[in-house]
């Protein structure tokens, strides 16, 4: 996919507002009917040499439960013992496989805000697959916006 100069600054101004991958991805789709993966959109950045902004956490108006909360799972506790509380970032937790799942580029493990656990899988072509450990599971959409903003996160820390 090829953007042209014009798209590309556009896009630049998206990224220097704070936006985020999936946030680019839909202003692609809705601004230039441009259809790309979430992959794709993490790519186009990369090839841009445009740097994501972290955003920071709002502050709870109502209480700081920061020190009611016990300290966030090891890296080695396994995923489905994590409990909402421990999560770290607060909402959603991903762990990714020692072992590649097969047709699968990479894959591992969620914990959503609210417990339940799925597998995930990223496959050659960009999709992701999602198979949650209870029947007709459908994750609220700030936990799947955590869940991708966590995913990216942790591809790039391990070179993806």
């Amino acid at each position: 996919m090829k953007l042209s100069p014009e798209q590309e600054q556009v896009v630049a101004g998206w990224i220097a507002e704070g936006e985020s991958i999936a946030g680019v991805q839909k202003r692609l789709e809705e601004e230039f009917e441009i259809s790309i993966t979430y992959m794709d959109a993490r790519f186009l950045i990369d090839d841009l040499n445009l740097e994501l902004k972290d955003k920071e956490p709002t502050p709870s108006p109502t209480a700081d439960l920061s020190a009611q909360s016990p300290p966030p799972p090891s890296p080695g506790q396994p995923a489905d013992q994590a409990s909402p509380e421990n999560i770290a970032g607060g909402s959603v937790s991903i762990e990714l496989d020692k072992l590649t799942r097969p047709g699968a580029v990479v894959s591992g493990d969620v914990t959503f805000s609210d417990g339940v656990t799925a597998k995930w899988a990223l496959d050659q072509q960009g999709r992701l697959m999602l198979d949650a450990s209870q029947e007709n599971y459908q994750p609220s959409k700030d936990d799947l916006t955590a869940f991708q903003t966590e995913l990216s996160r942790e591809l790039q820390s391990k070179g993806f």
